[in-house]
């Protein structure tokens, strides 16, 4: 199986480490290991100072993953699988898709939700927003035929921080089962709704044939650790991608793991931390489109730590963008690397550093505005 280059892993390879103003991270405010530690207890603090860096076990800690499975109302220990992020999307399109499998996904989206099933040879459909960058489930619907095999969703949404209601979710998991088809729910941005009544439930707690995935990088602050996680209630499933986790990571590392069990021992700060920051923050972005209207079509996201405004210029966005890195050292990620025909950028808004960043970014507009 050969795979296409990852668009937005390239682009960020190129400038994530050099580029002295980020506005794209998708992550919020990395720990630090003492901060980290700082919130550990007696026990967990002993435990981490002796722990032994051999091999672990394949479905991960067992105390790791008793901790993961408070997350949710019907998933135990038994139904988790702890891995990297991104190595639980390439298991699950392996594990579930064939050649000539029907796949509909949510689109923008991370790359790998499509792409590892595209080369795999499978014909996707993508169901998109509308221009106010909701997603319509009758949308969802029309895409569906007795062919699909696997639904791709993901919600909250990245990269246009979208939602939908409850009752669509409800709604997409009664496609799923009325028509025998697996749902794969990217849950990443869990936990970081600005309003808690937005909240959706997750996938895995909804539907037996349906796997979710989850992990630190985002809402924990933690994505250094590379600590993530596939929840389902399918033990079928499970042994499957089990088995093929013997052929990528094997086991997980001992240091990530108990450092993600203390993250999850002590979740509700974590989370409190990352919504203080995007809030703070979004209140800048928002006051920051407001006063250049001319160059912004900003739509509030209603979760997570990114947006997705639409860019009004004459030329093109990844110009832009390439020109803003090059005169300001200003990293703006560009609908380019999402195969996104509509001109918008992603925004993040998660790390402490963004005031300092706006004003960089404000000198450029102000630089580049035409004079009245």
């Amino acid at each position: 199986m050969k795979i296409s280059p990852f668009k937005l892993e390239r682009y960020f390879d190129k400038y994530e480490f050099s580029a002295p103003y980020l506005l794209s991270s998708s992550d919020c405010e990395p720990l630090r290991l003492n901060e980290l530690l700082a919130l550990a207890d007696e026990k967990s603090r002993s435990e981490w100072d002796v722990l032994k860096l051999g091999y672990t076990e394949s479905m991960g800690d067992p105390v790791f993953r008793n901790e993961i499975s408070k997350l949710y109302t019907s998933i135990s220990p038994e139904d988790v699988l702890v891995l990297v992020p991104e190595e639980g999307i390439f298991i699950s399109m392996n594990v579930f898709l064939e050649k000539g499998d029907h796949v509909v996904t949510t689109f923008p989206g991370y790359q790998s939700l499509y792409q590892i099933a595209e080369d795999m040879g499978c014909p996707i459909s993508k169901w998109e927003p509308d221009q106010d960058l909701n997603f319509q489930v009758q949308d969802l619907k029309k895409l569906v035929t007795d062919k699909t095999k696997l639904i791709v969703i993901n919600f909250p949404h990245n990269p246009t921080g979208s939602l939908i209601s409850k009752n669509d979710l409800n709604e997409i998991v009664n496609i799923a089962q009325e028509k025998g088809i697996t749902l794969f729910s990217d849950e990443m941005y869990r936990f970081m709704e600005y309003d808690e009544k937005d909240r959706l439930p997750s996938v895995c707690d909804l539907y037996e044939n349906a796997v979710s995935l989850f992990g630190l990088s985002k809402t924990f602050g933690l994505p250094g650790l590379r600590m993530g996680w596939l929840t389902t209630r399918n033990k079928n499933y499970m042994q499957d991608l089990i088995s093929f986790k013997d052929y990528t990571t094997i086991c997980n590392n001992a240091p990530g793991e108990k450092l993600g069990t203390i993250a999850l021992q002590n979740k509700d700060t974590l989370i409190q931390r990352s919504l203080k920051i995007i809030q703070t923050n979004l209140l800048l972005l928002e006051d920051f489109s407001q006063r250049h209207k001319q160059w912004f079509l900003w739509k509030t996201p209603k979760a997570g730590s990114i947006a997705f405004p639409e860019l009004k210029i004459k030329g093109t966005v990844m110009d832009f963008c390439q020109d803003l890195v090059k005169e300001k050292g200003v990293m703006l990620l560009p609908h380019d690397v999402y195969d996104f025909s509509r001109n918008h950028v992603r925004v993040g808004f998660g790390r402490q550093s963004l005031p300092k960043v706006l004003s960089v970014f404000e000198e450029y507009v102000k630089e580049k505005s035409p004079a009245k």
